[in-house]
């Protein structure tokens, strides 16, 4: 009876035990609090994948090409040339029109940029873009593996995958592109979102509920293509959380508020600065064939990384008689059947496929905003999905009951393949990363897959250009045209080619066919207001530079050209407004500076003149024009050795400058050198032969010296070219002087 009454008073209590006990509540409470051993072992593998990581990725930061929007993203772009609070708060307030960059709000991506520039970068020194990029890459790499171990709880797996994530040559772009920051970036704070968002899911705690928010908000800001990230988390809770209920949607509901209205400022800064096709403008049939298309070729893509390029074309015709449109079709066709079916033994297949589909999305062309079909760094975030996949996978295989044995042969030959996959993926890598040492090589790549594309062509004319090989560029461009005879970038380079060899009237032809094209196109604006000067019709290219600066008032280099023909005109006032203009507009614009200078200068305001041309010096040490207008108000002041200093810095920038000779001898001559001042002067006059004020100067010196034969030579050599000229006669009458017994 005891003993009956002993094992019923323990049933309870093993009742109680049960459900804390089971493998679910284990497992969940592993990844809520994980072991130390796992924590250590993670990071350890994680600072071993980084270092693989940024060892691979390191000949990127070499990479010198330039493709595509760099240059509004960068060179043209004078927020991102002028770092400042007041440059950051354009970029966060310009929301719906943003007048800097043609396309959608993007301020974290901006500023990100303009803090690169502000560090030393430019368009002759990428590094400082690339460096962060990198990091960023190697950041997401590390968040990567940090958000699958805390979805699946091993290390290593996790540490495997972002392995194949950081080294997969499709990643390659997004370092590589300068204008790609926004991917990186993105990427890293909708990572740190996700994970946020799990912590959450563990733990219900509100702190990870606001940092989530918080960083997808961030995410939006860097590019808006993270818009999705609340539907990814909602297919999260489905699988591999297993938490999808009422609640789940609940608490979604204000990312999906703040993502909607991302999405509407999006397509109406699109549609306001470039181009937004909407799906009412195409046909149902178009838009399934992209959809087929894209599906089978991200995928072809990840698992076979080859033949990688950063233009691929819209298949010509777009329909079934096309091999890719086909082939898209028919796998879609049995993907999608498969998948769904897959459901009967797995939730982990469809879930991560649509994961995948889902945050790639808005970039599958339904919305149409570029002129490619597909773009490997659209499906850098977006194969997180992919990789859950693959992590289940390898996880579940870990999970097949065997002996102990064949468990570490299991386990060897796993991470066997993962590494020899690893060494493929970083010969593969390292190989793309050759094609973006500079332009002309990625734009040869290009058009290797895309022969008849206009835009490869225009590029592949414009680097050639910058690499001097000018019986390249106007094929290329020509060919641009040929290919797209409404390309308004084409025409306006086909004119800087003709410009550069003195054919203006083509030039023009092509300029204006441009701005008929894009009326609003600036760079055309600006080089048709450029010729217009330089063939002497100074009124046409005062109209031209003062329609540029009312369509576009942040065009600096316009303010300063218009102002100096106004400096030509003598309208002083209203040059100096313009100079002033334009180095408010870019602090670091030198020119500008030593152009505000001369107007100080004429006006008689000297130290206002050298106190611009100091300014100028420190945005450009070797600009000679600063140097030699700074030692000619030196000179104006009696301070000449501060004067000779600035002169002989003149002469080693340019050594061809007559007047800056000329300038060094005069003040050599007031220190009472005369042997350096002679040579000065003869330097002078060996430049400019015609000038009979130096010559005289000249002739000068050397009758001081007593050289009567070289001072006569030089007067007499005056009288030729001014038979009139009053210094030559009094320097031969006191030469005559001397003569007489």
């Amino acid at each position: 009876m005891s003993r009956t009454r002993k094992k019923r008073s323990n049933l309870p209590q093993q009742k109680q035990r049960s459900p804390s006990n089971t493998p679910q509540d284990n497992q969940r409470r592993a990844q809520q609090h994980p072991p130390l051993t796992s924590i250590i072992t993670l990071m350890i593998c994680g600072m071993v994948v980084a270092t693989i990581v940024l060892a691979t990725h390191w000949p990127a930061l070499s990479a010198q090409a330039i493709t595509f929007d760099d240059d509004q993203y960068l060179f043209s772009n004078p927020l991102v040339q002028n770092p400042s609070w007041a440059a950051a708060k354009r970029f966060l307030t310009e929301v719906l029109e943003p007048s800097t960059v043609a396309g959608y709000y993007q301020p974290l991506a901006m500023i990100s940029l303009m803090l690169d520039h502000a560090t030393g970068g430019s368009i002759k020194n990428l590094r400082s873009f690339h460096r962060t990029s990198l990091a960023l890459h190697v950041c997401n790499t590390l968040l990567v593996i940090i958000l699958l171990f805390m979805l699946f709880n091993r290390p290593v797996v996790a540490a495997l995958i972002g392995l194949l994530f950081g080294l997969h040559p499709m990643t390659v772009e997004t370092i590589s592109w300068v204008g790609e920051r926004k991917t990186v970036l993105a990427a890293f704070f909708a990572l740190w979102s996700l994970i946020f968002y799990v912590r959450y899911a563990r733990t219900q705690g509100w702190k990870p509920y606001a940092l989530c928010l918080a960083t997808y908000i961030l995410a939006l800001m860097s590019k808006p293509t993270s818009t999705p990230l609340p539907a990814v988390m909602l297919l999260m809770d489905f699988w591999p959380l297993h938490r999808l209920n009422r609640r789940a949607f609940i608490e979604k509901l204000p990312f999906f508020a703040i993502g909607g209205v991302s999405a509407i400022i999006t397509i109406v800064s699109q549609d306001r600065t470039a181009v937004a096709t909407m799906p009412s403008e195409s046909s149902a049939t178009r838009i399934l064939f992209i959809l087929c298309h894209n599906v089978i070729f991200y995928l072809y893509k990840i698992v076979w990384p080859t033949n990688l390029c950063s233009h691929y074309v819209f298949p010509d015709p777009l329909s079934l008689v096309h091999p890719r449109i086909l082939i898209g079709v028919i796998g879609t066709c049995l993907l999608i059947p498969a998948l769904l079916i897959s459901l009967r033994w797995t939730r982990s297949l469809l879930t991560g496929w649509l994961i995948f589909f889902i945050a790639i999305f808005p970039t599958m062309g339904v919305i149409g905003f570029t002129t490619v079909i597909a773009s490997d760094k659209f499906a850098y975030l977006p194969s997180i999905g992919l990789m859950m996949i693959a992590t289940w996978a390898i996880v579940r295989i870990g999970q097949v009951q065997v002996t102990k044995n064949a468990r570490n042969i299991r386990r060897i030959g796993i991470l066997l393949a993962v590494v020899l996959l690893a060494i493929a993926e970083g010969h593969r890598t390292r190989d793309y990363l050759q094609k973006w040492q500079d332009s002309v090589s990625l734009h040869q790549h290009m058009l290797q897959f895309a022969p008849r594309s206009a835009y490869v062509h225009n590029a592949l004319g414009v680097a050639f250009r910058e690499i001097g090989r000018m019986d390249k560029v106007r094929y290329h461009l020509e060919q641009a045209i040929a290919n797209n005879p409404n390309s308004y970038t084409a025409h306006g380079n086909l004119a800087n080619f003709f410009s550069d060899h003195g054919q203006y009237d083509q030039a023009i032809v092509h300029l204006k066919q441009a701005l008929k094209l894009r009326p609003d196109y600036s760079y055309a604006r600006f080089n048709l207001a450029s010729i217009y000067y330089q063939v002497g019709k100074v009124d046409e290219s005062l109209d031209v530079f003062t329609a540029l600066i009312k369509h576009n008032p942040d065009h600096y280099k316009a303010y300063n050209n218009r102002g100096c023909i106004l400096l030509k005109q003598k309208r002083y006032d209203e040059a100096l407004r313009d100079f002033t203009k334009a180095a408010q507009l870019y602090p670091d614009y030198a020119d500008a500076h030593v152009n505000v200078g001369l107007i100080h200068a004429i006006k008689g305001e000297t130290d206002k003149a050298i106190d611009n041309y100091h300014r100028a010096l420190q945005c450009d040490p070797d600009l000679y024009s600063a140097h030699y207008n700074l030692a000619e108000a030196l000179s104006q002041k009696e301070l000449f050795e501060q004067a000779i200093d600035h002169y002989r810095q003149t002469l080693e920038l340019k050594p061809s400058l007559a007047k800056a000779h000329a300038g060094l001898g005069a003040a050599l001559k007031h220190l009472e050198k005369p042997d350096e001042a002679i040579r000065a002067y003869q330097a002078a006059v060996q430049l400019k032969p015609t000038s009979t004020s130096w010559r005289c100067c000249l002739a000068g010196l050397l009758l001081k010296q007593n050289r009567i034969e070289e001072a006569t030579r030089e007067y007499r050599k005056v009288f030729w070219i001014d038979p009139q000229n009053a210094q030559a006669h009094e320097g031969l009458k006191a030469i005559a002087t001397r003569k007489k017994p």
